[in-house]
């Protein structure tokens, strides 16, 4: 297989290799706090979960994303590379296991969320760090090759940890001890990244010291004058920004659908038997619908290049949305747990498949020396609209998840974003 040969390739680098492992640990990590995180809000016995709580969570999860991400470059110029990788994942560990002593505490839900807010926080200097390395430890003749798959990589690991957590919180009896553990595994994991990272020497990953930044306040309000000047240059670029609406438009009806999947499984869908058997059933249901979900992701990755070839690019951003239009209330609408996971995959690929299309616009459209800007309030327009939708859904859907109302309207929307790329196809074509 092609991946296999160009990972061979790969690891004959070494410090690649000692990378890698970084990046592995850092992001199986993250995902065992991801899902700890979700678990202790939605399924602990003793808390009645709302979707406000969700909400918060949510919030804690993709915000820093989202406000950090323009500005951690411009410190990444001025730091070791290295001591960031280093620092970054013990400063987790640390965080983690004072988060696990607030769990056990059972401290009020603030408190709990702001500590949690420090650990996602920080992630963003590691991935930004990690991506910004990986010139450093491969030739340039492969470094697209590393840019494709060290990020999948990661992602596989999140995934394993995450479906670690699912099974532990399986075998375990619910509760604050066993919510504890798991977010105590997660600094274990960040420990280990952070030594891994001592593998590499402390100035390879640079920055160079004759190509530092200027002062730090000089050089944020030079990222925040760029990020003003890129959101001009995509005002002149009427594709890139309606394909951008787009997939706001749709990222923000999958995290309607996520939230509205995380009540039915707390609640309607977790059956009886006593609270600790409801639990289980709903986690279950939960990580079924998760890795359905991410089957829905997978494929689309395989099928949107066929795709786009054969409807074109906003053809086939157009038919995701009308697809997920016209399957999410006819699935939906039951709220059987077999149709619903239906819907999440069907709504993974639609996600997706118009995601790979709009970075494909962006790419294409956008000016070479305005492309990273833009990537940037891609980034933060795709995480505050699933924000977003946690917020809406907070204030709409009822304890057990069953809103027809908001199915419907997410249904309207995702028929908006079709009817308004077909409409203006022609000229983008």
């Amino acid at each position: 297989m092609p991946v296999v040969r160009d990972l061979r390739l790969l690891l004959r680098f070494r410090d690649f290799r000692r990378l890698l492992t970084v990046r592995l640990l850092s992001q199986l990590a993250d995902g065992v706090f991801q899902v700890a995180l979700a678990t202790y809000v939605v399924f602990s016995p003793e808390k009645q979960t709302s979707p406000t709580a969700i909400a918060s969570a949510v919030a804690v999860l993709l915000l820093p994303y989202s406000l950090l991400g323009p500005f951690t470059g411009v410190l990444l110029d001025r730091w070791r590379r290295r001591q960031v990788l280093l620092h970054c994942n013990l400063l987790r560990a640390a965080l983690c296991l004072g988060t696990a002593g607030l769990v056990l505490l059972r401290v009020p839900d603030w408190l709990f969320y702001l500590s949690a807010l420090s650990v996602t926080g920080v992630n963003r200097f590691v991935l930004a760090g990690l991506s910004a390395a990986l010139p450093r430890v491969v030739d340039g003749e492969r470094l697209v090759m590393a840019n494709a798959l060290s990020p999948t990589a990661g992602t596989l690991a999140a995934t394993a940890g995450g479906g670690a957590t699912f099974l532990v919180h399986l075998v375990v009896a619910e509760g604050p001890a066993s919510d504890a553990l798991v977010v105590g595994l997660a600094a274990v994991v960040y420990l280990c990244a952070g030594l891994a990272a001592l593998a590499l020497g402390r100035d390879l990953l640079g920055p160079d010291p004759s190509r530092v930044q200027p002062r730090v306040g000089e050089a944020l309000l030079s990222t925040f004058r760029g990020l003003v000047h890129g959101l001009g240059h995509l005002r002149r670029r009427p594709p890139a920004a309606r394909a951008l609406a787009a997939m706001t438009a749709m990222r923000f009806c999958y995290g309607g659908l996520t939230v509205t999947v995380l009540m039915l499984c707390r609640y309607a869908w977790s059956g009886s038997g006593g609270a600790d058997h409801a639990t289980a059933d709903g986690l279950a249901l939960l990580g079924l619908a998760v890795a359905v979900s991410g089957a829905g992701f997978f494929t689309a990755a395989v099928i949107t290049p066929w795709a786009t070839g054969r409807f074109g690019t906003f053809g086939w951003i157009t038919v995701c949305a009308s697809s997920a239009a016209v399957l999410l209330p006819v699935l939906g609408l039951t709220f059987e747990p077999g149709p619903v996971i239906a819907a999440a995959f069907v709504l993974g690929l639609a996600t997706q498949g118009a995601k790979i299309a709009t970075d494909t616009v962006v790419q294409s459209s956008i000016d070479d020396a305005y492309r990273g800007r833009i990537f940037s309030l891609y980034d933060v327009l795709f995480n505050v609209s699933f924000v977003g939708a946690a917020a809406v859904c907070a204030l709409v859907l009822p304890p057990d998840g069953r809103s027809a109302g908001l199915l419907l309207v997410l249904s309207a929307v995702y028929a908006a974003v079709a009817l308004g790329i077909a409409a203006h196809q022609r000229r983008f074509t």
